[in-house]
């Protein structure tokens, strides 16, 4: 089945925003086992929609049309459609009645423009939005059935996935028990995840479960498309591919599906009534921000330190500065970590200490990275040096410092090789 997506809008065309739901778009039908033939990106003009619409309709099954269905004058989306089926615009007072209870629940009186988002193609099928007041719908167009969606990434992403995905799929033939199964990574670069992971997909009979990777540095996620009668046939074969998985990448899997890092290392610590207190240097607070936002966490972590130099650090914590003589090294982490862990009165502590080599404006650049976990009556500590750009490193230790934590909350070695480290 040939597929098209079209996105619309000004802003996208020219370059102000990054087209982010067209790259989410075809990964995710990708991660179904369907493929975008072309991709077209139109401004915010008569003409040149219609144009776009008319040829899409010739040469795709299916076409995915995001963008256009606000309540403003420069969203033609319904208008272009109509005019390239043929048919007239009108008022849905099913979704009239939708958008006036939707702010009706927020206490607010519905502008008159809105009412715009209601006109629809004659004969088109309404694709609901559950978070938002831009319908979707779908009509034919020439030979192609086009789905028509918000541009907001939110609500794209709820429609696309619960209500358009379902319906390409039986358009298409294809079995529409379909299960995507996620590891995520740190450590292990796509070329070496798929050397460990050769043969594991044959391990489910039929070809039913296909293997594939995103790489999305510093992580890797791994994934897993299975098809079946149903979810307790999918699951039956997943079972052993998804039992390999885990033996082959290990330690090295740091969450599963929709959990992330963050989220599985504030659980280790919730669940033990933990608190934690950070210090970073050269993060800019990145390892704080991964955690602080998420519900919980206001119990959880006690205070963030953030500081350029060591000599600050130290002074921060109470520590005696003669402990910074000499850089940054293993010893001075895990000292900066037992210090912060008895000033805080925190049960955990994680110290990520940086030194940036000289010259570290090139691209071609390593950083020490030293980082200390620290309890009142344990720590446990590691060195590396990152390769890469300075944000690499950044984006590096900041991973490396949350993946070390989490393995220390799991009782696993805080110390394992990485495929981004340079050998000395």
């Amino acid at each position: 089945m040939h597929i098209e997506v079209i996105c619309t809008g000004d802003e996208v065309l020219t370059g102000k925003i990054v087209n982010t739901n067209f790259s989410y778009i075809s990964q995710k039908l990708e991660d179904f086992g369907l493929s975008v033939s072309w991709e077209t990106t139109v401004g915010d003009d008569r003409e040149s929609l219609l144009l776009a619409f008319q040829l899409a309709g010739q040469r795709a099954d299916a076409v995915i049309v995001n963008g256009g269905l606000g309540p403003t004058v420069d969203d033609l989306s319904q208008e272009i459609a109509a005019q390239a089926a043929g048919v007239d615009l009108v008022l849905s007072e099913e979704w009239l009645a939708k958008m006036e209870a939707y702010f009706q629940r927020r206490g607010r009186v519905m502008p008159p423009n809105n009412r715009k988002q209601a006109m629809l193609p004659a004969g088109a099928e309404v694709i609901d939005n559950p978070v938002g007041t831009a319908c979707g719908f779908a009509l034919n167009i020439g030979r192609a059935r086009f789905f028509f969606t918000p541009g907001v990434p939110r609500e794209l992403r709820r429609m696309l996935e619960e209500q358009i995905v379902p319906r390409l799929l039986a358009k298409s033939g294809m079995q529409t028990a379909v299960y995507l199964k996620r590891f995520h990574s740190y450590g292990i670069g796509e070329s070496h995840a798929d050397t460990l992971l050769a043969g594991v997909a044959e391990l489910a009979p039929d070809g039913s479960v296909k293997l594939g990777f995103r790489a999305h540095y510093p992580q890797l996620e791994t994934k897993l498309t299975a098809r079946g009668s149903d979810m307790e046939d999918i699951r039956r074969k997943l079972a052993p591919v998804e039992q390999e998985v885990r033996k082959r990448l290990g330690n090295f899997i740091l969450a599963e599906d929709d959990r992330t890092l963050e989220g599985v290392v504030l659980a280790e610590l919730a669940s033990r009534q933990a608190t934690l207190s950070l210090v970073e240097t050269f993060t800019s607070g990145q390892i704080a921000a991964r955690i602080a936002h998420l519900p919980g966490a206001e119990k959880v972590v006690r205070r963030g330190i953030l500081a350029r130099e060591l000599a600050e650090v130290c002074a921060a914590v109470g520590l005696d500065r003669v402990a910074a003589t000499g850089g940054i090294t293993r010893e001075t982490a895990e000292a900066v970590a037992r210090a912060v862990q008895r000033h805080t009165g925190s049960t955990h502590a994680l110290a990520v200490l940086i030194d940036l080599d000289e010259g570290a404006d090139r691209i071609e650049f390593a950083g020490t990275v030293c980082l200390a976990i620290a309890t009142g009556h344990d720590v446990a500590s590691r060195r590396s040096r990152i390769v890469g750009g300075r944000e690499w490193v950044r984006l590096g230790a900041v991973e490396m410092g949350l993946d070390c934590l989490r393995r220390y909350l799991q009782g696993l070695p805080v110390y394992e090789r990485i495929d981004f480290e340079k050998v000395e």
